[in-house]
């Protein structure tokens, strides 16, 4: 049986670590944490990606946790809608609406499926060579992956699922521009607040505050602001009620629940120059460590987990020993960046407009969504047409 090695397990690799057994690969999943735990943070299934999950047997389990009800849409801090649009409405476009959930609940759902044993916490991936698939390990004392120390495993198939400061991406294309920095920061937060909640993205003058409802009575904020990278506050809640106190309802109201400490914040980055190729021999790149991308579209992870079950599909013909391997990366990375590099580019510009803080400019920009929004939801929800049907 075929042996893969997936470095990293988020949800892109856990993906493709299921995807990959559920055809037939004998799978290792190495993650360098001492557990898989994600916390702080929220996350939009989109009708692609759920359709990526339904072709590894998961896409009903995460329907079921969906907790969007009422109108979504574009908000001015004052409250008024630029414009607007419901579940109903993304349903009968593209046979599913987005489901918002928390991440640890969907690496909770790929994380219990995974074959026995296959996941090895406490271990990093130091090196892997593209040529052989051999894979060189390093494991702390203590960790799930033995007592210490390194080691070397053979693997068909190595994919590197490392993350946007992925050591794999560097030591394959040397000298390709690092993510930079999109100019702007991040703040995250779940926070419990009773009664009903709307799903919106507020827009004022180059800062954002969006507002996920999640099952079990509990809210994910989410706000950017352009400010130089590597900028901290001494207390991060108190950060945002300064930026966004006096915005519309309920805002203030979910700020002031925020526990101080549940208060999560980070530099936003992204690929701006794709890579030539997303593999290298036995070595394949999934999301973060392929194409990272602002958060604008919610496609990250969306992406992340569609890459999964391409790869996948590629590299299995039949499952059992993959002796084309090579071949099928190299399909695999053809069709993930024909798809990933438009997508990177349109939510990095979509930050861009979303942060512009000219007054004028702001206006205009009001101003057509306003008009856009005016005909109707079918055309708000139709600009996502490139991105969330898939496949086509």
């Amino acid at each position: 049986m075929a042996h893969a090695v997936v470095a990293g397990a988020g949800i892109g690799g856990l993906t493709a670590a299921l995807a990959l057994a559920r055809n037939g690969w004998h799978v290792t999943v190495l993650e360098q944490a001492a557990s898989i735990e994600p916390v702080g943070a929220g996350l939009a299934v989109a009708p692609n990606a759920l359709r990526a999950l339904d072709m590894i047997g998961l896409g009903d389990e995460v329907r079921k946790l969906s907790a969007i009800q009422g109108e979504a849409g574009l908000r001015r801090p004052s409250g008024r809608w630029l414009s607007r649009t419901t579940a109903e409405d993304a349903a009968a476009r593209y046979g599913d609406s987005i489901v918002l959930l928390t991440r640890s609940a969907l690496v909770g759902i790929l994380a219990a499926r995974l074959p026995r044993g296959a996941l090895r916490l406490g271990t990093r991936a130091e090196s892997a060579d593209p040529r052989t698939g051999l894979v060189t390990l390093a494991t702390p004392a203590g960790g799930t992956g033995g007592t210490g120390g390194t080691e070397t495993i053979q693997a068909d198939l190595v994919v590197a699922a490392d993350g946007i400061r992925s050591r794999t991406r560097a030591a394959l294309f040397p000298g390709h521009p690092e993510p930079v920095y999109a100019g702007v920061t991040s703040w995250r937060a779940l926070v419990p607040f009773p009664g009903p909640v709307g799903a919106s993205e507020t827009w004022g003058a180059g800062l954002v505050f969006g507002v996920m409802p999640l099952a079990g009575g509990q809210v994910y904020c989410y706000a950017t602001a352009p400010v130089p990278a590597g900028l901290r506050a001494e207390s991060e809640k108190d950060e945002l009620i300064r930026l966004f106190g006096r915005w519309h309802d309920p805002i203030p109201g979910l700020l002031a629940a925020a526990e101080p400490g549940a208060v999560l914040r980070h530099d936003i980055y992204s690929l701006d120059t794709p890579l030539p190729a997303l593999h290298s021999g036995r070595i394949a790149l999934l999301g973060d460590a392929a194409h990272p991308m602002t958060p604008n579209l919610g496609q990250g992870a969306c992406q992340a987990i569609e890459d999964a079950v391409v790869l996948a599909r590629h590299v299995s013909p039949g499952g059992g020993p993959a002796p084309d391997v090579t071949a099928g990366l190299a399909a695999y990375s053809r069709e993930r960046l024909a798809r990933t590099t438009p997508i990177v580019r349109r939510s990095r510009l979509v930050g861009r407009v979303s942060g512009w803080r000219d007054p004028l400019a702001v206006t205009l920009r009001d101003g057509a969504l306003r008009a856009a929004g005016m005909l109707g939801p079918a055309v708000a929800v139709r600009q996502f047409d490139d991105v969330f049907r898939w496949p086509a």
